[in-house]
Formats: C-alpha cells, sequence, structure tokens
C-alpha cells in the first residue's frame, strides 16, 4: 500500500489540533482513584532477583531525580489518563535525561543518541517528550534552578522538539534516515564551558571499550584469564551458583550465544565466530534496571589480548503494556527492544541481538544482547548551569524528534504541533506539575522505606 500524501498527512495533524488542541497538555492533576504509587512500583518488581531490590530501593532513595528514572511505571499509568493527539511513534517510553549519551557509530565516530530502549514500543510520541522535560524540571529543581530559568529550559527543549520536527517533516525519506547528531558537530551548539565538558566526557568516552573493561573488570587466576568479583554489583558465575549449576548455565549461555548469532546481520556472524567463550558474571546495571537478571560475557578473538565483552539482559515487558492505547503483542520482549533501538537510533551497536532462556526456575526470560562498552559516555547534568541545562536541553529534544521521526508520521505530528508557542508553554506548565506529583511520590516511598514495606541498601 503506498503511504498518504504529504497533504494529507498534514491535513491528519490540523484535525488531531483541532480535537485536541495544545493547551490540552497543560498541568496534571492527579485522579482521586490513583492507584498507590509505592505499590504499584513493588508489584513490577516481582520477578525480580530479591537479593538485589535494596540496592534498586537505596539508589531511588538518591532524590526525586532517581527515583524519577526508576518509575517509568508511574508515569505510564499517568499518561494513560491524560489527552492525547492521537498520533503515534515507535517510542523509547523512558526518554528521560540519563537516557540520551554519547556512543561510538559503527564508523567509529563518537555520536550522541537515546540509549536505553527496555520499554520501547508503539505510544503516543507526546509520552516520550512529556518524560524528557519533567526530568528537565527536576534536574533544574535538582541544580537549584529559580523557576523562571526552570521553565525557560523546559521550553526551550519543547520548541528545540518542535521545530526540529518541522524540519524533518520537510526532509526527504533518505535525509531523515541518515540524519545523526555527530558530538563534535553539536558540540558548536554549546556554550564554552559546556563545549569544555563535552570535550572531556567524549575523551573518557572513547576510553570506555572492551579493551579498558577487560582491564578493569578481568584477571588471571590460576593461570585462566576470569572476571573478578565485586559484589554484589559484580559476581562471577563460579561464586554464585555450585558448580554443577555452574556447567549447567555455562552451557545454557553457550546454547543462548549460538541462538543469539543467528540475530546478526550475516557479515557480524563472521565477525562473531572469531571469538570464543571464556567467562561470565552477574551485574548490576543502572537504577531502573536493578533486580533484573543481567549477565557479562567474556569472549576473546585472536589472543589474551583481543577481548570481546556482551552484556546479555533481561528484557521483559514493557511499562507501556496495558497503558499504551498502541501496544502491540510481543511474544519475544528481546526483539522488542532491539527493534525500537534500531528504529530509533541512528545508528546501532554491530553486536545489537537477541535470545531466550530458560531458568532453573523452570520458566523462560527474553534477553537482549549488545558490548558491555563502546565509547559510551554521558554528561554530568548535575554540574550544569541554567543556560548549560538549556542547551543539552535543546539537544535531547532534537534527538528524540528525529527518533519519532524514523518511527512516527512526522508530517502529521508538525502540523499538529504548529509554528507557535503554545504547546511548548503547555508541556512547560505539565512538567512542572509532573514534577510536583514526582516528588510526592519519592516522599510516599521515602515513607514506605521507613515504614519496612521496602527494604533499602544505600551508598552502592
Amino acid at each position: 500500500m503506498s503511504p498518504a500524501a504529504p497533504e494529507q498527512r498534514a491535513a491528519a495533524g490540523r484535525a488531531a489540533r483541532k480535537r485536541v488542541p495544545p493547551s490540552a497538555h497543560a498541568g496534571f492533576a492527579s485522579p482521586a482513584d490513583r492507584p498507590d504509587p509505592v505499590a504499584l512500583l513493588l508489584a513490577q518488581e516481582e520477578d525480580r532477583l530479591p537479593e538485589l531490590l535494596p540496592i534498586r530501593h537505596g539508589r531511588m532513595l538518591v532524590s526525586p531525580f532517581a527515583f524519577y528514572r526508576a518509575s517509568a511505571v508511574l508515569m505510564a499509568a499517568d499518561l494513560a489518563g491524560t489527552p492525547g493527539s492521537g498520533l503515534h511513534a515507535q517510542i523509547c517510553g523512558d526518554a528521560h535525561l540519563s537516557n540520551f549519551g554519547m556512543f561510538a557509530s559503527p564508523e567509529r565516530r563518537l555520536v550522541f543518541d537515546l540509549n536505553d530502549f527496555d520499554e520501547t514500543g508503539p505510544g503516543p510520541w507526546e509520552w516520550d517528550l512529556k518524560r524528557l522535560l519533567a526530568s528537565l524540571e527536576l534536574a533544574g529543581r535538582a541544580n537549584g534552578f529559580k523557576r523562571k530559568e526552570r521553565t525557560a529550559v523546559v521550553v526551550a527543549a519543547a520548541r528545540a522538539y518542535r521545530e526540529a520536527m518541522a524540519g524533518f517533516a520537510a526532509m526527504r525519506e533518505l535525509e531523515v534516515w541518515y540524519a545523526r547528531a555527530d558530538v563534535d558537530e553539536f558540540a558548536a551548539q554549546l556554550g564554552k564551558q559546556q563545549r569544555k565538558r563535552l570535550a572531556s566526557a567524549g575523551t573518557k568516552a572513547r576510553g570506555r571499550n572492551s579493551l579498558q573493561a577487560y582491564k578493569k573488570l578481568t584477571a588471571v587466576v590460576d593461570g585462566r584469564r576470569r572476571i573478578v568479583a565485586d559484589p554484589p554489583l559484580l559476581v562471577p558465575v563460579a561464586d554464585l551458583v555450585p558448580e554443577v549449576a555452574r556447567k549447567q548455565l555455562e552451557a545454557q549461555i553457550l546454547e543462548m550465544l549460538d541462538g543469539y548469532r543467528d540475530t546478526l546481520a550475516e557479515d557480524r556472524r563472521r565477525l562473531f565466530d572469531n571469538f570464543a567463550f571464556v567467562d561470565l558474571a552477574r551485574k548490576v546495571v543502572g537504577v531502573g534496571s536493578v533486580g533484573t537478571r543481567c549477565w557479562i560475557v567474556l569472549l576473546t578473538g585472536r589472543d589474551d589480548q583481543d577481548p570481546l565483552l556482551l552484556q546479555v539482559k533481561e528484557a521483559g515487558p514493557s511499562v507501556l503494556d496495558g497503558y499504551s492505547p498502541a501496544t502491540e503483542t510481543e511474544q519475544h520482549h528481546g526483539r522488542r527492544v532491539v527493534h525500537g533501538q534500531r528504529l530509533m537510533q541512528a545508528a546501532s551497536d554491530i553486536f545489537l541481538g537477541w535470545q531466550h532462556i530458560p531458568g532453573f526456575d523452570g520458566r523462560g526470560r527474553d534477553f537482549y544482547v549488545r558490548q558491555l562498552r563502546d565509547w559510551k559516555g554521558s554528561v554530568v547534568v548535575e554540574a550544569m548551569d541554567p543556560d548549560g541545562l538549556r542547551r543539552y536541553g535543546q539537544v535531547c529534544a532534537w534527538t528524540l524528534a528525529r527518533a519519532h521521526a524514523r518511527g512516527g508520521d512526522r508530517v502529521a505530528v508538525a502540523a499538529y504541533l504548529g509554528d507557535d508557542d503554545r504547546f511548548d508553554r503547555a508541556l512547560a506548565a505539565f512538567a512542572a506539575a509532573y514534577a510536583d506529583q514526582t516528588e510526592r511520590d519519592f516522599d510516599a516511598f521515602t515513607a514506605a522505606v521507613a515504614e519496612g514495606r521496602a527494604a533499602a541498601q544505600t551508598g552502592i
């Protein structure tokens, strides 16, 4: 079926704007029947590793922003009851400020993009934008910005998204597909101090690769290269399960790697075949992901100094499930993550793939696979002044618009947004109101820990 003409797509966007005007997105009021936020968060953890949950809770207690990073399910539930344009795209599902960063493209250029797709799926494009803008509001509060300064940051990001989408709507298809945020190019948009910080972050990112991780995380033990224990954050499989179970798990990992290989492109399969399995360990990652099953797999190529470290991360149901009006039934959540990442990112890891692994408890689970480190880096938001956060928020908003333009109807969305600032101002009001809600939820969670409803271990 041929795609609709641009004029028809624009008309659909304008019609949606009439049905749900930009002002409808302003503010957020908690409904009287809103679920208990603590209960909803704890319910999401039911299949996670219980011994790691206190670490997750401790990390969430650091600040409202840290709590926000781990509570995407609360926002999905809240957004389900808010007005929407009715226009959908492939969305991240968790597009907060800390899920943007730097990494290497296959051409070995340092690029900036979304870097977390655990919750990805089809959904309302404005959900991603609202999550990004609320995170900017929370970051501004954490940095001690005045209200006018925070509003200026959020409005600038909303405007950057709107203007970027208008630009993508006017582009040819291949132009949209090839668009990317090269770090060296977008650095020119930043102020002098921000450029220096970005350059420093870029230098650190380029040093974060498999060889650096190999030297940091492994050592020769009894003549064999092994992953070094750093419990509870990094636990080699030999320390985690009895000998028989360890061999069984290693056999499962080898079987998983064979199946994972089949999800790679033909040329990447040939490359992967040059590596041999050495060791594996369980790793704790992030804030919101703590408690999910995550492994790092050590492989080597031509010799002991030719390492490849893969991260094998559990992929459960998306927080969008049951809330997004565009949710599709997905039989394999690892494939869902990889599909969303390949669609939304301008350049993805060459080893990105997926597999299903049977567990010792008799339950099979979905996983996705990627390199552990490949020039991965991020800026320090906590060190930003209002001007720096404003500029950084604009880059994140442009990046999000480009991702939505690849996986949605950019012409219709651009027509919906229009060419005035009504949408920008409405979303700034939403971001402030939802940040208030997040702070209330954070207080409720803090009280729940104090009351013993949830255990927490801080400082890890």
